[in-house]
């Protein structure tokens, strides 16, 4: 019985008609997340108790055909990361992309993530009322505060990939990734494969967030203020709280905590014993 009543707590609306993140969780992420919390789960016993309520997470859709817009006439930086989204450590290759996300007004607004390949952390967004350029700079200038505030800056060694969208192959941004500290990369437009990491990352994001009935919609959304608020709650979970498969059913977060871990600098008085 108590088993039901903490899966009826996730799954089940509140008063309010709300319900957690957790919720969109499938079976192996929530009998994940009750490991976590110290309650152990037989998989046959969740997914029976599913059915016998109707219980379910949701299924990421399938994103719509990109209309990424190359400038014809920039140059592009060469392809560095070869499409191997796979980084060593954190900061090592970040990945950027943007989407669109329909208001509730009838208009769209814009959302630009920079992600960590490393262990898909998001040190970096901006929303927008249009595409231009800047908008997906504040971004990257962003991402670049958070780990010099973590003591981790960018060195000039590091990859910064993208398509080979207009805003992404600007002079300007260009300019930008250089004082942040970032290599460009450059692939091709409008091809998921060649992007994939933010692919999967804008899935996500329009699947937990945007779409209509997700935990983090309480008001409809009229304003980039509204759209900013939901995309900041969305972020700070996904980095801290989401369940991910690649990382053994961990966080972002603690992924890259245990890497520091792992990683630190001995002590001086340590260094020779």
């Amino acid at each position: 019985m108590a088993v039901t009543e903490i899966l009826a707590g996730m799954y089940e609306p509140d008063v309010n008609g709300r319900r957690p993140p957790e919720s969109m969780y499938g079976t192996v992420k929530m009998r994940g997340y009750l490991q976590r919390q110290g309650i152990e789960v037989a998989r046959c016993t969740m997914e029976r108790l599913k059915r016998a309520h109707g219980w379910r997470g949701v299924t990421r859709a399938r994103r719509p055909p990109r209309t990424t817009a190359a400038d014809p006439g920039a140059t592009r930086a060469p392809d560095l990361a070869r499409r191997q989204f796979r980084a060593s450590r954190p900061g090592e290759l970040v990945v950027a992309d943007f989407t669109y996300v329909p208001m509730d007004t009838s208009r769209f607004r814009d959302t630009a993530f920079v992600v960590d390949a490393f262990a898909g952390f998001i040190p970096g967004w901006e929303c927008s009322l249009s595409k231009k350029t800047a908008f997906v700079e504040a971004a990257i200038r962003q991402a670049a505060a958070f780990r010099a505030r973590q003591g981790h800056p960018f060195t000039g060694k590091e990859i910064h990939h993208s398509d080979a969208g207009s805003q992404y192959t600007s002079v300007h941004f260009t300019e930008t990734l250089m004082l942040a500290g970032l290599q460009p990369s450059i692939g091709t437009v409008g091809d998921a494969y060649d992007n994939a990491l933010p692919e999967t990352t804008i899935g996500l994001y329009k699947t937990e967030c945007i779409r209509e009935g997700s935990p983090f919609r309480a008001e409809p959304l009229m304003t980039l203020a509204d759209l900013e608020e939901i995309t900041a709650a969305w972020v700070c979970w996904y980095n801290t709280s989401s369940l991910m498969h690649r990382l053994g059913l961990r966080p972002p977060a603690e992924a890259e905590a245990h890497y520091y871990q792992q990683h630190a600098e001995p002590h001086p008085g340590q260094a020779h014993k």
